[in-house]
């Protein structure tokens, strides 16, 4: 890809960006990449078979329009997936140095052809189900532990590090986190060391992986091989459960989930959201997945983006022996990228290649003019009453169903109150939107609690410190 190209794509990206909307834009464009532009057809690619299907069923006049805002000659867009394209350089790749790879960037981060691929070591018995393909990369001994992290980590090591018949501590193992924090990182370092030399299977699927699995075997009718396969497995490890989509798809993953942990076998899940959020999932699913053992990643502290990006820098050193960086411009780094770790991985990418292609020696200056765009200002974050509502309940240890209910115990109640005057002061929501989500109330219920707390906080220093403290969290 050209320069051109490539600063084309950028703002083609962001034309989409600001048409679809921040979160929109995270969840189905982040991972799709320019492959070429040729006369009146742009060719891109995405990952999975899943996101090109819904990309061209609900956004593809979008991107369209947004070339052409940039190109008015284009008239096509041809999506690929990129998998199917690159299956076969895929072992290649996976030892290659990194500048003999195609060294781009996507918003900052990693471009998806930068990480080799491979399938997990399954065993035969399930060799039907395919499995979702592993980053050799991503293993414990590359996972950089921080505060944020250290539960998860210690909880995923100790599934990787059981064997077949031992008791099973916590089941299921639930990691939430949002993007980019390494809850993905956490799953498939599980499945590389439980196929390393063990006696158990290991079965790395995402929710995506499963659905496709799941309709494909009901098309050819293998279902029940389909079925007996998935309860063959000692640990089934299903990443991004959010997208699970589908009333006979979820009913499948319950009755698999609930035959698992029944027979001892365990089961790793990772979300971008607790279960109790999940509300496209069955009541009975989501309870199941409460049971476990539930942990949630926090953001990257300064520390733990520091030692992320030391050993991002180490591992580039391994193929380019003088390839160094800086102290201070990975305090810069560090203290100026916030936003995930991909966000901390294409930084460093974008110094080896300028380093490397432009043959000059890594510098304060060149840090602060290769990464600009990904030191983004520090837009306040857009509030859900649901995250409030979730949020709350976790301080004042009551259930989120608590809250909407009609109970009028004084530990419910005051925290009720709360959660409607933080929904009243952090979100654009108007009285009556706040009502119908807190169960159905009337608005003079809401008014009559925002006015409620507006008072004790202005007497009471410590109710006044708690919801400070509930609005730092909500806002981090």
């Amino acid at each position: 890809m050209t320069n051109t190209e490539q600063d084309r794509w950028s703002r083609v990206k962001g034309r989409l960006r600001t048409s679809v909307g921040e979160d929109v834009y995270t969840s189905w464009f982040a991972r799709m990449d320019l492959e070429a532009v040729q006369d009146e057809s742009v060719h891109l690619s995405v990952p999975t078979r899943f996101l090109k299907s819904w990309i061209q069923a609900h956004y593809a006049d979008r991107v369209l329009t947004c070339w052409q805002a940039e190109m008015p000659e284009v008239h096509r867009i041809d999506l690929t997936v990129r998998t199917a394209m690159r299956s076969a350089a895929s072992a290649k790749e996976a030892t290659a140095p990194v500048d003999q790879r195609r060294i781009e960037q996507v918003n900052g981060r990693h471009a998806p052809e930068l990480r080799a691929t491979a399938t997990a070591p399954v065993s035969a018995s399930h060799d039907a189900l395919g499995g979702s393909p592993l980053d050799p990369r991503l293993t414990f001994a590359s996972f950089v532990i921080g505060r944020s992290n250290t539960l998860a980590h210690a909880a995923a090591r100790q599934v990787a590090e059981g064997r077949r018949g031992d008791p099973v501590m916590f089941n299921p193992l639930y990691i939430h986190a949002g993007v980019g924090l390494g809850k993905t990182h956490l799953l498939q370092a599980v499945t590389w060391a439980g196929n390393s030399g063990s006696e158990r299977k290991v079965l790395y699927l995402t929710a995506e992986k499963f659905m496709y699995g799941f309709v494909a075997a009901l098309k050819t009718q293998t279902a029940l091989a389909f079925k007996e396969a998935l309860r063959g497995i000692d640990v089934l490890v299903i990443d991004d459960l959010q997208f699970l989509q589908g009333k006979s798809t979820q009913a499948e993953f319950c009755h698999t989930l609930n035959a698992l942990i029944d027979a001892g076998r365990q089961v790793v899940i990772a979300a971008d959201r607790p279960p109790s959020d999940l509300e496209s999932l069955d009541d009975r699913v989501r309870s199941r997945l409460a049971g476990g053992l539930v942990v949630e990643m926090g953001s990257l502290g300064e520390e733990l983006r520091l030692g992320i990006l030391k050993s991002r820098v180490a591992a580039a050193r391994a193929h380019h022996a003088s390839f160094d960086v800086p102290e201070a411009v990975l305090d810069y780094l560090a203290r100026t990228i916030t936003h995930n770790g991909r966000d901390l991985e294409g930084a460093i990418n974008r110094l080896l290649a300028h380093s490397k292609l432009n043959a000059q020696p890594v510098t304060l200056e060149m840090a602060e003019r290769e990464v600009r765009d990904l030191i983004r200002p520090q837009e306040p974050k857009r509030i859900k009453i649901e995250d409030i509502q979730r949020v709350v309940a976790r301080q004042y240890n009551v259930s989120r169903s608590d809250l909407l209910s009609s109970r009028r115990t004084a530990n419910v109640v005051r925290p009720r109150q709360v959660a409607m005057y933080l929904a009243k002061t952090l979100t654009l929501r108007s009285l009556p939107e706040i009502g119908r989500r807190f169960g159905g109330r009337d608005h003079t219920t809401v008014l009559h609690a925002v006015r409620k707390i507006e008072a004790l906080v202005a007497r009471d220093i410590a109710l006044s410190e708690e919801v400070e403290s509930l609005k730092r969290q909500l806002q981090e």
